[in-house]
């Protein structure tokens, strides 16, 4: 393993797992492991700092990345996160897992990943305004809609987008609706786009319950994180029959064995910001969340949540991992044990990543495809590439991870081989 100097040497970080998967799929490689040190160095790792005047005329330092892991497929992609928590070392794992991700439901995107370090609640919105703008042009020289294209993650949103598709645009001297995605429909959005990453660990979840003989009528989900990706899984499972038992976000944990009214719990949601004080279920501690039985488990919350310990706790068959990273390298192989079946993160969640493929191809062409149209696409592709992982997972008699993985290296550094170095 290939340590970096400037990342934290902690092995439970989010790089530090990254690397752990690579290295359990180098003995699948074969001959292409000789260029597997690619995916252990970031091609690009940009840090700016990001002076903001803040409406009572002060001045705060903001601290932001831009990391571009591999483009070796193609333009980077990957979200731009504004959240306290951001690090240099989580970027890179999250730009990693974008090279990955794009491999394996094979779109012609490399990797990469953006945020700054900041509680976007605690700022107005003319503040995050120009965080936004100041941040856009200090990391424009390295993105474009041919070269890395941003989009919303954690703390960020199509209004963000519009912020930075407009800044960049300036900059260049000319309307580029390409440069994010993510966007306001009316300035080249996709239809669809907002529940794409939900809706993947739907189809995703479909397609593994089939396979391991679960019905989803009457089926038990726990899902952790009621933001765009937890909200509308949930939503998807409640319609097609399942039962949503548990529930948990930064506020609160609820638990009804009868299944939680998940439309009630949006709107209440929407109102109050939060699910805490619900009155549609019971309030449980937030360590009881990995205790609760359950057929379908969504962890669709940050990175690092399933740990050992809580692997070991977990009553159910299946894992879909919303976020990324969920699940450390220990509690995987505690999952595996058990005979849980664990759909990683790089194919579960990329609905969000293929939808935004599409809007990149729909602003190239200025043609718009209908709300049915994309997900029609969406669940075929989804559906394509977890079958070939599933058949990758059988021919090499492993977990779906490392298949995935598999599959997504041979991907990556065939494409590495044959470009070549340079000079």
């Amino acid at each position: 393993m290939t340590a970096l100097s400037y990342v934290s040497e902690d092995k439970h970080s989010p790089w530090a797992t990254h690397l752990a998967q690579v290295d359990r799929v180098l003995p699948y490689l074969g001959e292409l492991s000789r260029w597997a040190d690619t995916l252990r160095h970031p091609k690009r790792a940009l840090i700016v700092d990001i002076p903001l005047e803040m409406d009572d005329g002060s001045v705060r330092h903001f601290e932001g990345y831009r990391v571009q892991h591999n483009l070796s497929r193609g333009p980077g992609k990957g979200g731009v996160r504004f959240h306290p928590d951001v690090t240099l070392d989580k970027v890179m794992a999250l730009s990693a897992w974008m090279t990955v991700k794009c491999a394996a439901i094979n779109l012609p995107f490399g990797g990469a990943k953006g945020g700054i370090r900041v509680d976007p609640r605690e700022l107005s919105k003319k503040e995050l305004e120009r965080l936004t703008r100041r941040y856009t042009s200090e990391i424009g020289s390295i993105i474009g809609p041919q070269q890395d294209i941003p989009a919303p993650d954690v703390g960020t949103n199509p209004q963000v987008m519009a912020w930075m598709m407009d800044t960049w645009s300036m900059n260049v001297g000319m309307t580029s609706t390409g440069v994010v995605t993510g966007k306001p429909i009316h300035l080249g959005g996709s239809l669809g786009r907002v529940k794409a990453t939900g809706r993947g660990v739907f189809v995703t979840g479909k397609v593994t319950a089939q396979r391991i003989g679960l019905e989803l009528e009457n089926a038990r989900v726990a899902v952790q994180g009621f933001g765009n990706v937890g909200s509308v899984a949930a939503e998807l499972f409640s319609q097609s029959g399942a039962r949503v038992v548990t529930m948990q976000d930064h506020s609160a944990t609820l638990h009804h064995s009868a299944g939680i009214d998940v439309a009630a719990l949006i709107r209440w949601q929407q109102q109050h910001g939060s699910i805490a004080g619900f009155h549609g279920a019971t309030t449980i501690s937030h360590e009881a969340f990995w205790e609760q039985s359950c057929d379908i488990l969504i962890p669709a919350a940050l990175e690092g949540q399933i740990t050992a310990e809580s692997a070991r706790k977990l009553v159910c068959r299946m894992v879909l991992e919303g976020a990324n990273g969920p699940t450390l390298p220990e509690a995987d192989d505690i999952l595996t044990q058990r005979n849980i079946t664990v759909v990683p993160d790089v194919i579960c969640n990329a609905g969000g990543v293929t939808v935004s493929y599409f809007e990149w191809v729909q602003d190239f062409s200025s043609f718009f495809w209908s709300e049915d149209e994309i997900n029609a696409r969406l669940d075929k592709i989804m559906e394509q590439a977890l079958l070939a992982i599933w058949q990758k997972s059988e021919q090499l008699a492993v977990s779906l991870r490392t298949a995935a993985y598999a599959v997504a290296c041979e991907r990556i550094l065939t494409a590495r081989k044959e470009r070549g170095l340079y000079p």
